[in-house]
């Protein structure tokens, strides 16, 4: 006999998993998380970093949660998810100090609702300083928003919002391809990120900013294929689309609204408790068993919020798949995303050089801090990168809560994410990860100086490095220190992510589903692999389709 029993159990506590969680809750089912770390959030975490009084993301930073389904469903904002939204968006400056501006084209208007207006200023604005660097580039941008709002941006979340259609039926993103009017090519769908850089941008800065910036929230390089869903998101992300957004309280609120979300609902959940095992029997789900012996009930369904390795080999089993599923499973690539993700306490904000160029630079809520050299960027960074643990030239981006958020660090001081590319853990010994901690933090010092020349060694009070090593270590589902929790590459991507035979968030097993970011729409704090996994579910046992009842398309 099982020693607990509920419909739903769910393997893994991450954003992605609670989301599922609590539309399961809301059909009056009765749901338990079972998570093996100290705490709910899997990458929505938050600690006191780099010292006592700074409060620092070890994972997730900026996040567009606002902007989904849930956050409106389960009224996230009443929860404690309290948002600031920097007026300007991503940014790039050079070390000769010009630099490019965004602005979000649809900013938050709404923080309650998370509801977005298009801004014809904001859109203006862009180009006109993307215009200083490119006329030609200002007007593919002009382009680029006008397809974005007809036809890009609501093929993109249809094929976002829901799980992958079968093989053989396209989807909106897919289809977009069919239509010549809409400017996305085929082509585009297998070119690499050098490649589209290239054919949508002329001018070298606008070729860096796009390689760089993309990588910030896909992780790929410039020799990547993206495929058709993350190229378009990837044009979407350099130019602010949508408004980057920091958590009061450090990304971890994200957990906590979701919890409280959950628990008045019914829901349970339970830390420190592994999951060894999933119950099968006769192919079906029918519970689980925890690393001390503790059998659990899953009298309607178990879903697995952790990596597609652990899910498919360790928890279910070899024996119940074929030999091709656990091959795939198996062969699961995270070498993409292996970041130093720097928590930097200083006691002066940067001066920025662009600042003069622009006054208006130091809106931007993330700064991308480059060379201007396209093939470095694209060929000649990963290489050294992979070699050495960084580049001669770092590819900086930083994040600058306390501009806007000052709370976060100590009085009149101030603490901001700084991330550079790093190679996969398993490059380096430990020693060699801790040696590179050190060097690497003098040459962000020293680099920094040029986009911003009084970020001296006096101004840093702190720098703890987060290498993929630590990483690893942390976050069991993030192999390799991938943030992403697996490559987000063409084969990686839409309907073969995490692999084809998985990626309508069924597993092999009857009754078990997959939230997780190494799900079909990609990774980030965002929330929509859970909530697909949701549609599957209701779809199979005729649960509430909540998007319906609200008449949303999706």
């Amino acid at each position: 006999m099982a020693d607990a029993s509920y419909d739903a159990v769910i393997i893994g506590g991450g954003h992605n998993a609670l989301v599922t969680g609590c539309y399961l809750a809301l059909n009056g089912l009765s749901v338990a998380v079972f998570e093996r770390a100290h705490e709910l959030g899997g990458g929505a975490c938050s600690e006191e970093l780099p010292v006592p009084g700074f409060l620092s993301n070890q994972c997730a930073h900026s996040t567009r949660f606002y902007g989904h389904p849930y956050y409106t469903d389960f009224k996230l904002a009443e929860k404690g998810l309290d948002l600031v939204f920097p007026e300007g968006g991503c940014g790039c400056a050079f070390p000769d100090g010009t630099c490019i501006t965004t602005y979000p084209t649809f900013p938050c208007v709404d923080k309650m609702t998370g509801r977005t207006e298009f801004s014809e200023e904001n859109a203006e604005k862009t180009f006109k300083s993307i215009a200083r660097v490119s006329e030609q580039d200002a007007e593919t941008c002009r382009w680029i928003f006008d397809k974005w709002r007809t036809s890009w941006g609501p093929a993109l979340s249809e094929a976002s919002y829901n799980p992958p259609p079968p093989w053989g039926e396209k989807d909106a993103v897919e289809r977009l391809m069919d239509d010549p009017e809409s400017g996305f090519e085929p082509v585009h769908a297998v070119m690499t990120v050098e490649q589209l850089a290239r054919d949508f941008f002329e001018s070298p800065e606008m070729q860096c900013f796009f390689i760089r910036r993309q990588g910030t929230q896909l992780g790929t390089y410039g020799e990547d294929v993206l495929g058709p869903i993350f190229a378009i998101r990837a044009l979407g992300i350099v130019l602010t689309t949508f408004a980057l957004s920091i958590t009061v309280g450090g990304t971890h609120s994200i957990t906590h609204a979701l919890q409280r979300a959950l628990s008045e609902q019914g829901g349970k959940f339970f830390v420190h408790h592994e999951v060894d095992k999933v119950l099968i029997e006769n192919g079906t789900a029918k519970g689980i068993r925890l690393v001390d012996g503790t059998e659990i009930e899953a009298k309607k369904m178990v879903i697995s919020g952790v990596d597609p390795p652990q899910t498919a080999l360790r928890l279910i089993g070899r024996e119940h798949l074929s030999p091709k599923i656990a091959r795939r499973a198996a062969n699961f690539k995270y070498d993409r995303a292996n970041l130093h993700w720097a928590n930097v306490a200083f006691h002066e904000l940067p001066k920025y050089k662009a600042d003069d160029y622009d006054p208006d630079f130091h809106l931007c809520g993330s700064k991308t801090l480059v060379v201007k050299d396209p093939d470095y960027l694209a060929s000649k960074w990963k290489a050294e990168i992979w070699v050495n643990g960084f580049g001669r030239y770092l590819g900086l981006v930083d994040w600058e809560d306390t501009r806007w958020v000052p709370y976060k660090a100590a009085p009149g001081k101030h603490n901001f994410m700084m991330e550079d590319y790093t190679c996969p853990a398993r490059f380096l010994t430990e020693k060699q990860w801790l040696e590179s901690k050190t060097k690497w933090a003098e040459e962000l010092i020293k680099q920094w100086q040029w986009y911003a020349p009084n970020m001296t060694k006096d101004n840093f009070i702190s720098i703890f490095d987060n290498t993929p090593y630590d990483v690893e270590k942390r976050n069991v589902n993030m192999h390799e220190g991938d943030w992403d929790c697996g490559a987000q590459i063409a084969s990686q991507s839409g309907r073969f992510r995490p692999i084809p035979e998985f990626s309508d968030y069924r597993l092999v097993v009857k009754n078990m589903y997959y939230s997780s970011a190494s799900a079909h729409d990609g990774a980030g704090v965002r929330g929509v692999p859970g909530y697909n996994c949701y549609k599957a579910i209701a779809e199979d046992f005729g649960l509430r389709k909540v998007w319906e009842e609200k008449g949303q398309p999706f």
